[in-house]
């Protein structure tokens, strides 16, 4: 009997399988109650959106990017965003109307509160994770193109994942808003313009990316009775997406051409000056003017050596920059060694280094000298408990040690003497033993306390081990 065959798929038939976004997708109506439910800002939500602004607040000012992301994290901008899109994909526009509007409600409380935050701050310096929201390129673009794609494909499955964390996270909606809420506070336009701009990128593009997933996936939508119209609405879209995202794409080529100018300046001041007899001591360069600044130490260079480096920035790829150099010289106008100037940078080391090593050998001196102060005084204890115990042998349980007075601030000690007796010495003996305390401790002040014993005595002599 032969066994049945079995048709294994084509390879075609398996990389569709493997990637279809229909498998496991969710019910039409579910995918359109989620999100329509995203888009609505009552409620909770703005106190949530208020309390994730003001943390992506203060993460910027303090430049802790931990904060940042916690931020992105609980952040409820995505919803609005994304329901544009649903509406636009689903030409559905009422929905596309409130969503708007509850996108302009939410960016403008965000923009509120982290202004009045930054006007209240008493850190008033624009961080390194604030500056990096001022200068969107088209790297923004792709990033919020991607994190919508993703956050839009994520919220139409059947089973919800942690895509939308990941995209909060990627497209980072809040900080941009809190860049921009920094700029109205200090009354930076430029940094307004340009975190506001990156805001309005991630907007679009992850709006844009929704209604392309929508499109992709069938979604029932609404039919135009005028097909014109439907053309318009398709290119307007199309014309907001390209109006956007062109800027971008000039800002990305001037950011590439700054930091391959900074590049190309400094292989040439470290080719160029380092044969000389000279130690660059800055160097600063400003692509936005072509300009490469560098400040000398060392034998002065001649105006034709610097004109001769001049002459040699075009063959480096640094057209029409503009080289200034600054050579710092002594006051008697004599030659700095260079040498020199390196050995005795490292003789204040060497010495710096002694004398710290010099503090720290005195304070471990100091230690030590306490250490042995302190086993002195514990072999004298021993001592004068013992002799104590000897003279008279009706008291015991003996503590022997050092106190401070009230109202002395630990300025000095005095020796202690505690005492239980079966017996209460006489008051004669009282004193004799006072007056042994004195001279036994080198102390004049000594105290004394005994109490007549009514628990078990224990003698020091009882705890050592029997010879």
């Amino acid at each position: 009997m032969n066994a049945p065959e079995t048709h294994r798929p084509s390879l075609r038939a398996a990389i569709a399988h493997r990637f279809s976004l229909l498998d496991d997708k969710a019910d039409d109506a579910e995918i359109d109650r989620s999100l329509r439910a995203g888009v609505e800002l009552s409620g909770a939500t703005p106190w949530i959106l208020m309390l994730a602004i003001l943390i992506a607040s203060v993460g910027l000012n303090t430049n802790s990017t931990a904060v940042i992301i916690g931020a992105m994290l609980v952040s409820p901008l995505m919803g609005p965003i994304v329901g544009v899109g649903y509406g636009i994909g689903i030409f559905d526009f009422a929905l596309i109307r409130r969503s708007l509007a509850n996108l302009a409600i939410a960016a403008g409380i965000s923009l509120l509160t982290s202004t009045l935050y930054f006007m209240l701050t008493p850190l008033a310096e624009a961080q390194s994770e604030l500056l990096a929201r001022t200068t969107p390129s088209l790297w923004d673009v792709l990033i919020a193109l991607a994190g919508g794609l993703a956050g839009i494909i994520g919220q139409t499955r059947r089973e919800k994942s942690n895509v939308i964390p990941g995209v909060a996270i990627a497209t980072a909606l809040m900080p941009p808003l809190c860049t921009a809420g920094y700029g109205l506070a200090n009354g930076n336009w430029s940094v307004f313009g340009g975190a506001f701009y990156l805001f309005s990128i991630n907007c679009v593009f992850i709006a844009f990316a929704a209604v392309v997933v929508i499109e992709f996936l069938r979604l029932p939508h609404r039919k135009f009775v005028d097909p014109a119209r439907e053309r318009h609405v398709k290119r307007a879209l199309l014309a907001i997406v390209l109006l956007t995202g062109l800027p971008s794409i000039f800002l990305a080529a001037r950011l590439v051409d700054n930091e391959v100018f900074s590049s190309r300046a400094r292989e040439f001041v470290r080719k160029e000056f380092g044969a000389a007899q000279v130690h660059v001591i800055e160097t600063r360069v400003t692509p936005g003017m072509h300009d490469i600044e560098v400040t000398l130490i060392g034998a002065p260079l001649p105006p034709a050596a610097i004109k001769a480096l001049e002459a040699r920035l075009p063959a480096s790829g640094l057209q029409q920059a503009r080289l200034r150099v600054h050579q710092v010289q002594a006051e008697d106008h004599k030659e700095i060694d260079v040498r020199s100037l390196k050995a005795d940078i490292l003789a204040e080391i060497v010495r710096n280094n002694q004398q710290t090593l010099q503090d720290k050998d005195a304070a471990l001196a100091a230690l030590r000298e306490q250490v042995a102060s302190q086993q002195a005084w514990l072999k004298q204890a021993d001592a004068v408990t013992r002799e104590f115990e000897a003279q008279y042998p009706q008291c015991g349980n003996v503590l022997f040690g050092q106190a401070v007075p009230a109202g002395s601030a630990g300025a000095a000690t005095v020796p202690v003497l505690s005492a239980e007796c079966r017996r209460m010495p006489k008051a004669s003996e009282v004193r004799r033993i006072n007056e042994w305390l004195k001279v036994r401790t080198g102390s004049a002040e000594v105290r004394l306390v005994l109490a007549a014993g009514r628990t078990r005595i224990v003698r020091l002599a009882d705890r050592e081990p029997a010879r």
